[in-house]
């Protein structure tokens, strides 16, 4: 249903008089709208409108004070460093009453922002510079937060990469088997009972104080990240919903899995799916070159690791819905889910053989940067 932007625009204090407002189709949980404001001087400016999905998101309220608090952080960072804010961090446009988002009568939340122009997304890695920049912003982004205190975060999604108890709702999948589709995916949850010691490594390690917890992004996607149009550089990392309390490694582990596989991520033909060793290593190089000189020894050995097990919990997140219905990820065909899930596993697999080469391409860029 298309907005009523009469009455949705004079809630938040944008400049200018409204024009139009145009569906952005990206994205898959909230509804997003580019919307264009008339200046005085006569000159168009953009901005960003949102429609927070809160089946998903359950407390928008917290979720606005997470990107408020972080975005507000690194507006400050920016300036102090000499860059522009504007285009370097995501810019709220508050709400008439002054808050960070505006809920309808009918019970919606609606967030609004500066669009930033000159840049963009893109949901297929370009080529190995595009992903050293990737990287770098996303290394970057923890670097800036850093110092931001992570217990004044809320946790918008509780337990997102717990991956024990990602196990346990696996275990309790199978157990269930709602759909009578264990018997056919034996393969499969013999792979994930296999590596079950695997889940706890991170975590334990947190608990005994090995660990730092960090304000981590948790969504580090390649198309999470504007890319300069003229430059190439990324400049700004979006899609701030999940930012919560985390581990710097599910972050670097996530992006790789979700970037490095020249496959689909629901490609059916096995023999394509891969770990591609360059794109590992552009990744490595860019990260690290905006992130080493904060995070821990143990952050760094453990890359390569948190690559595997982010992949491997990916995949049993996968699994765990097509045993139960296809509830959580949407699904475009009969078995979409195992298809997915049958990717993730072939990666583990692929990581699990070159597991000592991606330690070593970590190895030669912990100390300093490469061109």
């Amino acid at each position: 249903m298309t907005p009523d932007w009469t009455n949705l625009v004079p809630h938040f204090r944008f400049e200018g008089n409204f024009v139009r407002a145009e569906p952005i189709p990206s994205g898959h949980i909230n509804d997003s709208y580019a919307a264009w404001f008339r200046w005085p001087d006569g000159t168009l400016q953009r901005y960003l409108l949102q429609r927070i999905n809160h089946h998903v998101f359950r407390s928008p309220e917290k979720l606005m004070a997470n990107i408020a608090g972080i975005t507000g952080h690194l507006c400050q960072k920016i300036v102090a460093g000499g860059g522009n804010p504007l285009r370097e961090t995501i810019t709220l446009v508050p709400c008439a009453q002054g808050c960070t988002y505006y809920q309808t009568p009918d019970g919606d939340y609606w967030r609004a922002a500066l669009f930033i122009e000159g840049a963009r997304t893109y949901d297929v890695v370009q080529n190995l510079a595009h992903v050293y920049s990737a990287a770098r912003a996303f290394g970057q982004f923890q670097r800036l937060v850093s110092d931001f205190p992570v217990d004044r975060l809320h946790e918008t999604i509780p337990d997102f990469h717990h991956t024990p108890k990602r196990f346990d709702a696996f275990i309790a999948s199978v157990e269930r088997d709602a759909c009578n589709r264990a018997a056919s995916v034996r393969a499969e949850i013999e792979f994930v009972e296999r590596r079950a010691a695997m889940t706890s490594t991170l975590v334990d390690l947190l608990a005994q104080g090995h660990l730092p917890l960090r304000v981590t992004h948790n969504d580090t996607k390649f198309n999470n990240v504007l890319i300069d149009d003229v430059t190439g550089e990324g400049i700004c990392v979006i899609d701030l919903d999940t930012v919560m309390p985390g581990l710097s490694v599910y972050d670097f582990g996530d992006a790789v899995r979700s970037g490095a596989n020249p496959a689909a991520e629901d490609e059916q033909d096995l023999s394509r799916v891969t770990v591609d060793l360059d794109i590992f290593g552009r990744f490595a190089a860019g990260y690290l070159d905006a992130a080493r000189g904060f995070l821990t020894p143990l952050e760094i050995d453990l890359l390569p690791f948190s690559a595997t097990l982010m992949t491997f919990e990916c995949g049993m997140r996968f699994l765990t819905d097509h045993l139960n219905g296809d509830h959580y990820f949407r699904i475009h065909r009969p078995n979409h889910n195992l298809d997915r899930c049958r990717t993730q596993f072939k990666m583990v697999q692929d990581m699990d053989a070159r597991f000592d080469e991606m330690m070593n391409i970590v190895a030669s860029h912990r100390s300093s940067p490469h061109p």
